[in-house]
């Protein structure tokens, strides 16, 4: 198998790993409180990074008091505030329309970077602008079918904007941190702040089911930890452009498995929904748009 055949496996079980932390939050989300839930992902996955750190011999550069407010504003988006929404969403909402809503990330991302950066679009990404919207609105307008909520998808667009605010403040950072230790930071400081709130959830979080725990630990050593090796591992081997087009496999993934797993059925709103995220995705790619997708930080 050739580096790039590789580079393509790796990427694709890393986006197939971020489209299953939808079905884990589905299941999180019937037993567990949305700060406490993030709170034990964070415990579980900060002290395996913490030791991969070391065993790698990864280091911390020395960072400025402007980079630790930006690390720390991004933790309490881009990891806390992601899935405690993503968790709130999914108590009202299907998982499947939450996978096409996530597809919409690297779009979203693009558009945040138009609104605050004021950077010129082209006719490609106003294009995949339209067409996630497009797709968006597919499952919005009809937020009965199949188990789906108009506030529940609210909840899960407010998500992914967090995510792509991570993406946004991290071209902010001054120093150049390795993706390892910025993962481990965010892991850490992810723990601190959701912690706090998830004090006053202590009453609603004493019947834990077994399901839900199942599904912390899963989303904290599969995807967070496991996601971000394949990640990385995968866009080492590969293009930017190519990584890109692997983003596209995280929203299939995530509809496919509400099926396969949940047994949620698929309608035919979000079968456009996923078509036109795909087509909005796909077509960044092509035209050669940059888009950053971090899945270490806020996944």
């Amino acid at each position: 198998m050739s580096r790039q055949v590789q580079g393509y496996v790796y990427l694709a079980l890393a986006m197939l790993t971020v489209g299953s932390t939808v079905i884990a939050s589905k299941l999180i989300a019937s037993g567990l409180p949305p700060f406490t839930a993030t709170a034990l992902r964070f415990a579980l996955a900060f002290p395996v990074l913490l030791a991969l750190m070391r065993a790698r011999g990864v280091r911390l550069p020395k960072l400025s008091r402007h980079d630790r407010l930006i690390l720390a504003v991004q933790a309490g988006a881009g990891s806390v505030g992601y899935t405690t929404l993503l968790i709130s969403g999914l108590r009202l909402t299907s998982a499947a329309d939450a996978g096409v809503v996530i597809g919409t990330l690297p779009v979203v991302s693009a558009g945040i970077s138009i609104l605050l950066l004021r950077e010129r679009p082209g006719r490609a990404l106003l294009l995949a602008v339209a067409l996630a919207t497009v797709g968006v609105l597919s499952i919005a307008v009809t937020p009965g079918t199949a188990g789906g909520s108009l506030v529940g998808n609210l909840l899960i667009f407010c998500a992914v904007v967090c995510e792509g605010l991570f993406i946004l403040l991290n071209k902010r950072l001054k120093a150049d941190i390795p993706p390892l230790a910025q993962s481990t930071l965010m892991a850490g400081i992810g723990f601190v702040v959701a912690v706090i709130p998830a004090v006053f959830e202590a009453p609603f979080a004493r019947d834990m089911p077994a399901s839900a725990v199942i599904a912390v630990v899963y989303y904290a050593l599969v995807p967070t930890v496991g996601g971000f090796l394949l990640w990385y591992a995968g866009a080492a081997r590969v293009s930017g452009t190519e990584a890109a087009l692997f983003t596209a496999v995280a929203p299939v993934s995530a509809v496919m498995l509400a099926f396969l797993i949940l047994g949620e059925p698929i309608g035919l709103n979000q079968i456009v929904g996923i078509f036109c995220v795909l087509a909005a995705v796909l077509g960044l790619a092509f035209a050669g748009s940059r888009v950053a997708m971090n899945i270490s930080g806020g996944r």
